[in-house]
């Protein structure tokens, strides 16, 4: 009789250590899964903030081509083209690499992703900033030259 008694309090208290411990886990669970969808979600939006610009990237190239052609001497306009065309291969090799390293369901659907595609997606939210960047860049120094070079009106 004695046993049970002293039991049953040290039982009691496994049991609400172990639902501290259970609700703690799943709370840091629940917080990391939230924090993860949130770099998801803000690597798709810078994906999503400069992908609309590509269209621009060939229009300017078009513009620049003729100048380019015309003053064989001037370096800027071929710079500025190779510019383009480093921005938009880029864009296209980054979207190929985030394509390889995750799938639909972790995109789209918010799937849990695993310990190693969690480091992916820190290393792939520095690599699109850094290829919104080299397009932004690439982007405004071709419109600032054909600015300059446009005649005056």
């Amino acid at each position: 009789m004695e046993i049970s008694f002293i039991y049953s309090p040290i039982a009691r208290n496994i049991a609400r250590v172990t639902v501290v411990l259970l609700s703690l886990f799943l709370t840091l669970s629940c917080a990391e899964k939230k924090q993860t969808d949130t770099r998801m979600q803000e690597v798709i939006a810078v994906h999503d903030s400069v992908m609309p610009k590509m269209g621009q990237i060939g229009q300017l190239i078009s513009q620049l081509k003729p100048l380019a052609d015309s003053s064989a001497s001037d370096s800027r306009y071929t710079d500025a083209i190779a510019d383009l065309q480093q921005a938009n291969t880029a864009m296209m090799d980054w979207m190929q690499g985030f394509g390889d390293r995750f799938d639909y369901a972790e995109i789209q659907e918010g799937k849990t992703l695993s310990v190693q595609k969690s480091e992916w997606l820190d290393e792939e939210l520095v690599s699109v900033k850094e290829m919104a960047r080299a397009m932004n860049e690439s982007i405004s120094r071709a419109e600032s030259l054909l600015n300059k070079s446009a005649p005056d009106q």
